[in-house]
């Protein structure tokens, strides 16, 4: 048995942080599910869940404070104090530009919405219910597979993200004659490909969680 494995046992169960880790990642795949159902409506549908998408953004934001709060009070953590910080941030950062997202086709007003965007959104939601998967795997710290399985998807999937940003912004430059539409569109395309990023970015986090686990 590794001395991980044996402070792991000897430390009492967790009662505050895995519930604060899984209350942000469902509330994340709940963020990134709005913003996909978002997309797929006419404009004057998506006003509602676009300002429901805000309060889901302020909530992860309280759930961040909360967190770090804890871990200024509690001298005993599940694992590594900087993994905990760094694992609720880059959730936190996720939710932060799919909100962006969604921020900028409300206030640029776009109207269609692309293919491209609309898979992005897929992308993101996807990325995130793996997030939420290895999440939950957390509390039992010796079914680190699933939680580096879940990290391979999301890898994947950002490297499709990239794949799909790319041929969009090739095609708008392509076909767009509107430099207005050229600079919004290229924002959103940007913000939500930069969300796929962050979320490779929680699961280089949990990875390094699992590594020193196992």
């Amino acid at each position: 048995m590794s001395i991980n494995s044996i402070f792991q046992f000897l430390v009492p169960k967790d009662k505050k942080f895995f519930p604060l880790f899984e209350e942000a990642s469902a509330n994340l795949v709940q963020l990134a599910s709005i913003l996909h159902e978002a997309v797929n409506l006419p404009l004057k549908e998506r006003d509602e869940l676009f300002l429901k998408i805000d309060e889901l953004e302020q909530k992860g934001e309280d759930i961040t404070r909360l967190t770090n709060l804890e871990l200024s009070r509690n001298f005993i953590t599940p694992f590594d104090r900087e993994d905990i910080h760094s694992l609720i941030t880059s959730i936190d950062r996720v939710a932060d530009n799919l909100h962006g997202a969604s921020s900028r086709m409300r206030l640029y007003q776009v109207g269609k919405i692309t293919k491209s965007i609309r898979k992005l959104t897929e992308i993101n939601l996807e990325a995130c219910q793996n997030i939420d998967s290895a999440v939950k795997e957390l509390r039992d710290l010796k079914k680190m597979k699933k939680i580096t399985d879940a990290c391979s998807r999301i890898s994947k999937l950002e490297a499709k993200s990239d794949s799909v940003y790319d041929k969009a912004v090739a095609d708008l430059f392509e076909n767009e004659t509107d430099a207005k539409n050229i600079i919004k569109y290229k924002e959103v395309l940007s913000v939500l490909e930069t969300a796929t990023d962050k979320c490779k970015g929680v699961a280089s986090v949990l990875e390094s969680i699992s590594v020193k686990h196992s």
